[in-house]
């Protein structure tokens, strides 16, 4: 095993024996960024149309896996069609346990739920392509995130004409 496998092995199971230190991790990077800002809804989800974002790095078997060998993560994304089967798709993230979403994608990719709310009618519709990252990034990666990354996703859902996203994170 590599010295950077080894070391993102040791960080995740840190992070999943001493959640506090997830904790004061994401406290700090708030603390960089100031305030959250919020914007009340424009539109009756009903009406609206709604994107996948997940953090939990799943993407397509045949798609290259997100970057497990840097230490500071993998900060490009995956397109996701919405209609993929399940079987179709794989989970390529060391920081996190992901069993339980092996055996129920729904749970950090929710799209049979969110499309039995489209047929229920309490949701208007949902967007073709869902998104999917690597939810670990840090170091100089938080700048490629913010500054190209999530400015893309950003494009590309405007260009869909999307009312809200949904980050489900891992």
């Amino acid at each position: 095993m590599s010295l950077a496998r080894l070391k993102n092995r040791l960080l995740a199971r840190a992070f999943t024996v001493f959640p506090s230190l997830a904790e004061r991790w994401g406290r700090g990077l708030a603390a960089d960024r100031g305030a959250i800002p919020w914007d009340s809804p424009r539109k009756p989800l009903r009406e609206a149309t709604l994107a996948l974002v997940t953090t939990g790095g799943v993407h397509l078997k045949t798609q290259p896996p997100f970057d497990m060998t840097d230490p500071n993560g993998d900060p490009s994304f995956r397109e996701l069609p919405v209609d993929t089967p399940q079987a179709s798709l794989v989970i390529t993230h060391v920081y996190y346990d992901h069993r339980d979403a092996e055996e129920d994608l729904n749970l950090i990719f929710p799209v049979e739920r969110l499309r039995e709310l489209v047929e229920r009618g309490a949701l208007g519709a949902l967007n073709p392509l869902a998104f999917g990252l690597m939810g670990h990034i840090d170091g100089p990666h938080l700048g490629t995130l913010r500054k190209e990354t999530a400015p893309a996703i950003a494009r590309k859902l405007a260009d869909a004409k999307v009312d809200y996203a949904l980050l489900v994170p891992a």
